[in-house]
């Protein structure tokens, strides 16, 4: 495979070319990661930055509607937009969203739009790892407006915030019992909590759910990366597209005052280093996968499992391997 050629025409905006690169930083395979690295290296040269919204809800909010019409206003503002998803569902089944398709007919027919299912891997880890690459290729090749959609809660949150400029939290209308349901750890995350289904009978509650949680942010710890005012809640309507380009006011006015006082490039460059030590830790996990060691992973467990082995000891043999071996 020629590296140069499918780099140039990633850059150059094709779409073959694009679905072709991400199908290959989504492999496993030694020699596809060797060329995947090599990959990324030339893309990198673009010096292109799109700006990366991570998005998280429970399900059933109306995930794939929001996304559908706030990427379809994008489109109609001249934006080139991308929606990729983190799925870790797919890392337990081994299978992969390939409904995205389907749940967004419009978008999904839109040439300025790509959509690209979770890869399915064997753990989060992976699946994030190859997302991350997909979303320089996206903005390699282009794009303006790159949407990550992670499927489920708590550790894939985290996973999504590390690759975002801004993380968005999509909530339905709800009692005060919504609160209970949202985890403090992912609510700290976001930088703009959005109440969908803001229409027809559910709006008195979806005002009402927004109030409780603009009052439960008012007393969450200030952060640098915050101007007054942020992180704020707002009530939309994915359905009638309401709210929806007061959404995307807020999310300019908070990337141009990140951008302005340096917190935007800061919050790369650290998510830079955290890939950096995942990717070491991704490459040591794999190297217990491979033989000799994972016979002996698998011996020395059975000797841990009758007794016959404290597991500090058995760990200590298996590190002690992995450094002489």
């Amino acid at each position: 495979m020629d590296i140069k050629q499918l780099a140039d025409g990633v850059v150059s905006g094709n779409r073959r070319a694009l679905a072709r690169a991400i199908t290959l930083v989504e492999s496993a395979r030694a020699d596809h990661r060797a060329q995947a690295i090599l990959l990324m290296e030339e893309v990198g040269k673009s010096g292109r930055q799109a700006l990366r919204l991570g998005l998280s809800g429970t399900p059933g909010v109306g995930k794939s509607t929001f996304i559908e019409s706030f990427g379809m206003m994008m489109i109609r503002e001249g934006k080139k937009v991308a929606v990729l998803a983190v799925d870790p569902s797919s890392a337990r089944s081994g299978g992969s969203i390939l409904g995205d398709k389907t749940r967004m007919e419009e978008l999904s027919r839109e040439p300025n739009a790509f959509i690209r299912p979770s890869p399915s891997q064997t753990e989060l880890g992976g699946v994030a790892r190859r997302t991350r690459e997909a979303v320089t290729l996206c903005e390699a090749a282009g794009y303006d407006l790159i949407l990550i959609e992670t499927v489920g809660v708590g550790q894939s949150e985290t996973v999504v915030s590390e690759m975002s400029d801004l993380f968005l939290l999509l909530l339905a209308p709800g009692g005060g019992d919504e609160l209970q349901g949202v985890k403090r750890g992912i609510m700290e995350m976001a930088d703009l909590i959005l109440v969908n289904k803001a229409d027809g009978d559910l709006k008195p509650a979806a005002n009402r759910t927004c109030a409780d949680y603009a009052g439960a942010l008012r007393l969450l710890r200030k952060r640098p990366q915050d101007p007054e005012g942020f992180p704020k809640a707002m009530t939309v309507s994915a359905l009638q597209v309401d709210g929806l380009k007061e959404a995307w006011d807020e999310i300019q006015n908070l990337t141009e005052w990140r951008r302005e006082t340096g917190h935007f490039d800061r919050r790369r460059a650290e998510q830079a280093e955290y890939w950096f030590g995942q990717e070491i830790r991704q490459g040591l996990l794999a190297q217990l996968q491979k033989e000799p060691l994972k016979s002996m992973i698998s011996d020395l467990a059975k000797q841990v499992a009758a007794g016959q082995l404290t597991p500090g000891h058995a760990a200590a043999d298996v590190l002690n391997a992995l450094q002489h071996g």
